[in-house]
């Protein structure tokens, strides 16, 4: 009878787990059917980096962040900057419609060595770089190791400096082991973004509302694919392993950098973000606004002010 017991719980693990895989995959093949890549592709390094380039004049290349993908600026500010300058949105490897091949590092000297390469490959000469959240910490690494490929930064509410333990709203993401980081991804991630997603989006954008339409004019429901995830977490644990030693290089930085920071940020602290940058680099120009952490989304006309001003100044 416990033989038997135990052949029973292990069927019902078994087709509980293969439930979830195939709702995870029907999913991801209705979200990817209903929002489909707007831009071009271009190889680097084996992975397919997706990208929209549009407008005409200097050029701006924008990284997005933890999570996101070109959509977190499409949505508003793309239309408001491509009448006068030459806009690249790009989906980080593993983001968005952007491959991460297994033998490339989640880890951000790796990937800011891909936006270097990219700005490279598609001919661009020292365009403004401009980082959101995640993608201020891979800017950061193109202007440290590769600063010939930029002429300067302009970074939206980045993450630049290590973030003292987890915060429990991405406990989620920190899984250490790649094996298990794949397992959860193809189970229980997708489930369980779909049960907590208008929590989660509600305290991303906090304390400003998040638009009703931006899981699909703003690509959010491309999170809801295991690639997405498994993504997010390998990059939510690089960020601990680079960004110290990243730091202690700030001041080394020769290159302009501009900050633009929502002083009610509730994902990452504009002190010890923008504040921490600019007593490393006093030069460094902080601008503070009322909001939170999704400024390209909740303030496009002052961020695309902002952004212009940053440009004419280089």
């Amino acid at each position: 009878m416990t033989l038997l017991i135990a052949y029973i719980a292990v069927a019902v693990v078994v087709v509980v787990v293969l439930g979830l895989v195939a709702f995870t995959w029907l999913m991801a093949r209705k979200v990817e059917k209903a929002l489909p890549p707007k831009g071009k592709f271009i190889e680097i390094d084996g992975a397919r980096i997706h990208y929209i380039d549009k407008g005409n004049g200097p050029a701006i290349v924008m990284v997005h962040g933890l999570g996101g993908q070109s959509g977190n600026f499409s949505y508003a500010l793309l239309e408001r900057l491509a009448s006068r300058f030459r806009v690249i949105l790009v989906d980080r490897p593993g983001s968005g419609y952007s491959t991460r091949p297994a033998a490339m590092s989640a880890r951000l000297p790796v990937q800011s060595a891909v936006v270097a390469k990219f700005i490279r490959a598609i001919g661009l000469q020292r365009p403004l770089l401009v980082g959101h959240s995640l993608g201020g910490a891979v800017a950061l690494g193109v202007a440290l190791d590769h600063a010939d490929a930029i002429s300067g930064l302009a970074l939206i509410a980045p993450l630049t400096h290590p973030v003292e333990g987890t915060p429990a709203s991405f406990r989620a993401l920190a899984i250490s082991s790649a094996a298990v980081r794949r397992v959860v991804a193809w189970t229980w991630a997708i489930p369980r973004s779909i049960l907590r997603g208008r929590a989660m989006m509600e305290l991303v954008f906090s304390p400003d509302r998040p638009p009703q339409d931006f899981g699909t004019a703003g690509g959010g429901l491309l999170g809801l694919r295991p690639g997405s995830f498994y993504a997010a977490s390998s990059d939510m644990v690089s960020i601990a392993d680079d960004l110290p030693g990243m730091a202690r290089r700030y001041a080394t930085l020769a290159l302009p950098v501009s900050i633009l920071f929502g002083t009610e940020d509730g994902i990452l602290d504009w002190q010890a973000q923008g504040k921490a940058m600019k007593d490393k680099l006093p030069a460094l120009d902080l601008e503070l606004v009322p909001g939170g952490h999704m400024l390209p989304i909740t303030i496009p006309d002052r961020t695309a002010a902002w952004l212009t001003a940053v440009a004419g100044r280089l």
